[in-house]
């Protein structure tokens, strides 16, 4: 198979682009810097796949292949999948234009047992998943390599000093942008106000505005013009194309009647283009990168160390990063566990609101599963590790995140795919006003330039272009003001279309936390003795106990904490029915204070109802949406929760996965459910 090279290849790598210092390397496919490109080259021919020359935009350098692979065990970073397939996340170094993420794509595609594979321009990341032994991930990085592509494990971190670039980019060809637009506006009102204003001071004003538009146009309008070189490139025009050739277009009939001091120049439309187009691209790219900081706060959770129990029973600091299912690991008294993991020890107290929503701590037994995120209320407790930090339910969150952030919503979709269609037809209609008023109208070239331009200008699809992404970023915007987080570019599209609603109840129809309530009768040296008792504990209905009584002492001294019952003050006890040993079942959310001597006190405590939550039921249900709760807490809460509302059905002691499977039973059954709720 013959390779088709790119041009001059007598002083470039065929393969990277490279400078030819000595000759280089010969061969029927071209000449080479290394043997490494010329492998790689081979590699790319053998497979096929010579189409990469004719789509490259490369850099001259940009795809030597490695030298050596690193020393990382790619084997043990892949994901099981369902049906024994494996899954492996890479960065990638090296990719720079549509035709490497062509070449990579395509040249995996056709590795036997390869599944798939999808890799991301924007994120330098590279998602392949394959039929087998997860050996292969080692074989799959080396083809990688082969290729010119440096791999490497993909993170979060690994795309901040590219994304901070990147912005920094835009940011500083928006502010060229803007600073260009206002000061040729300036220029451009005088020409338009000036009347009676003489030749030779309206060329100078013209002149002064190019002096300025000009290197406005070429310098700010770069993001656009390499985007609509690459869609030329892949054949598929886009709307940069449209929006470039609008603005090059009245740049170069402004720079005309600048030459020839025609009465106008529109230096100042181009400029202003430029700058709104910059702004809707940075406010997007800003919305966007709180979607990813969402992300990036879930794996936070993941990040540092951990004590971890060695088979000896040493208790030594390690990342939590290199435990496995299997190993043991010690949980201090208010700390956040990071890996998933099982009980490990007789039982323990632990607040898992950050991923349930449950208002108040759970109580587990050994051996039950635990969720990353949940924080230990009690006193230290062994716990065994389930899942890696890459296969957890931290990581899986965040990876639906990231695909919901890089979703394409349906209209930016619609808007590119009539793009295709309507761009060659914007420029037929241009060309043809041009060769219109040039050759049968007998009007010079410069004159029928005009209606040309305008006519580019009037048909460049700078609706699509700005309307779109600034509806979306002005929505998202004003929903995060308001505590609401648009992860997914196609959210608001389906919000529209839902028919249901699922609620959850903690911290979204009540406020999240509990609250004393007043009982007539009640001693206050009941009160201030209970709520001294209560310093002594995390829990939440303590901590509301003392935020009731803030005069209340310090905590006696040999306070000890039962978890999941209560706390013990020499003879005072103070928890659950139970714990002082009342036969009686607690209503709702209810701590007794049991002193020798003395009948025991209760204290009644109620998440409250915000103040607008039976309204947004009801609007709700106006609006077409009847409502459900979906709750993690026990029944009497949900069940007063939803009589107050006005909601029918609930659902107490729902955990995220049976709030997950409730979600898909509705979509199953034909229905578009939105879910509201606080929490993971």
């Amino acid at each position: 198979m013959t390779l088709l090279a790119p041009a001059e290849t007598s002083a470039a790598c065929a393969h990277c682009g490279a400078p030819l210092s000595s000759g280089g390397l010969g061969s029927e496919a071209g000449r080479f810097c290394c043997r490494g490109c010329q492998a790689a080259a081979g590699l790319v021919a053998g497979l096929g796949l010579d189409a990469f020359y004719r789509r490259q935009s490369t850099a001259a350098g940009t795809l030597r292949p490695a030298e050596a692979l690193p020393d990382t065990d790619f084997s043990a970073l892949a994901i099981p999948e369902k049906g024994g397939a494996q899954r492996l996340e890479l960065m990638l170094a090296g990719l720079s234009c549509g035709a490497c993420v062509w070449l990579v794509e395509q040249a995996l595609a056709a590795e036997p047992d390869v599944l798939r594979a999808r890799a991301s321009l924007s994120a330098r990341r590279l998602t392949v998943a394959w039929r087998g032994s997860p050996a292969r991930a080692n074989e799959l990085v080396a083809l990688i390599a082969a290729l010119g592509f440096r791999a490497a494990p993909w993170s979060p971190a690994c795309l901040r000093a590219t994304e901070d670039a990147e912005g920094r980019a835009l940011l500083r060809a928006l502010g060229i942008a803007a600073f260009g637009m206002m000061n040729v506006m300036l220029v451009s009102v005088a020409v338009w106000a000036g009347g009676d204003m003489g030749e030779a001071t309206r060329a100078l004003m013209h002149w002064l505005a190019a002096l300025v538009g000009l290197p406005v146009v070429l310098v700010a309008g770069m993001p656009f013009y390499r985007s609509a070189w690459r869609g030329i490139r892949a054949g598929r025009p886009n709307m940069d194309l449209a929006v470039s050739l609008g603005v090059l277009a009245t740049t170069a009939m402004s720079l005309s009647e600048t030459l020839r001091n025609g009465p106008y120049t529109w230096f100042d439309g181009a400029t202003a283009l430029l700058a709104l187009l910059l702004a809707g691209r940075v406010l997007d790219r800003a919305a966007r990168r709180r979607a990813r900081q969402a992300v990036a706060e879930l794996l936070a959770l993941q990040d540092g160390t951990v004590q971890r129990i060695d088979p000896d029973g040493r208790v030594a600091h390690a990342p939590a990063g290199q435990l496995r299912a299997g190993d043991r690991l010690l949980l201090a008294s208010g700390e956040r566990l990071r890996l998933d993991a099982a009980l490990d020890a007789p039982e323990a107290l632990l607040d898992t609101a950050a991923t349930t929503g449950e208002s108040l701590p759970r109580r587990f037994l050994q051996g039950e599963p635990v969720a990353a995120g949940a924080v230990n209320l009690g006193n230290p407790v062994a716990m065994r590790v389930t899942a890696a930090a890459a296969d957890g339910s931290l990581a899986a969150m965040a990876r639906l995140l990231e695909r919901a952030e890089q979703a394409r919503g349906r209209f930016v979709t619609l808007a590119d795919r009539a793009a295709r269609f309507y761009v060659p037809v914007a420029h037929a209609v241009a060309v043809a006003t041009f060769l219109g008023w040039w050759l049968w109208m007998g009007v010079s070239w410069q004159a029928a330039l005009v209606p040309a331009v305008a006519a580019l200008i009037i048909t460049c699809p700078c609706g699509l272009a700005i309307a779109v992404p600034a509806v979306q970023v002005a929505a998202s915007g004003a929903l995060f003001r308001r505590g609401v987080l648009v992860a997914s570019a196609s959210a608001l599209e389906r919000l529209a279309g839902a028919d249901c609603a699922v609620l959850d109840k903690t911290g979204t129809l009540t406020e999240g936390r509990p609250t004393l309530l007043e009982e007539p009768g009640r001693p206050a040296s009941a009160l201030r003795e209970a709520a001294a008792i209560a310093r002594a504990s995390r829990h939440p209905l303590a901590r509301a106990l003392v935020a009731a009584c803030p005069e209340a002492p310090a905590a006696p001294e040999g306070v000890e904490e039962i978890p999941g019952q209560g706390l013990r003050a020499g003879a005072t006890r103070l928890g659950s029915a139970p714990f002082i040993g009342l036969a009686q079942e607690d209503e709702g959310l209810t701590l007794w204070l049991d002193r020798p001597g003395l009948s025991p006190v209760p204290f009644r405590f109620a998440d409250r109802l915000r103040p607008d939550a039976a309204a947004t039921v009801e609007a709700l249900a106006g609006l077409g949406l009847p409502a459900e709760l979906l709750s993690g807490d026990a029944a009497p809460a949900v069940e007063a929760v939803a009589e107050a509302t006005g909601i029918g059905p609930w659902q107490a002691r729902a955990t995220p996965a049976a709030k997950a499977e409730r979600i898909a039973a509705l979509g199953v059954a034909g229905h578009k459910p939105l879910m509201v709720g606080d929490g993971i």
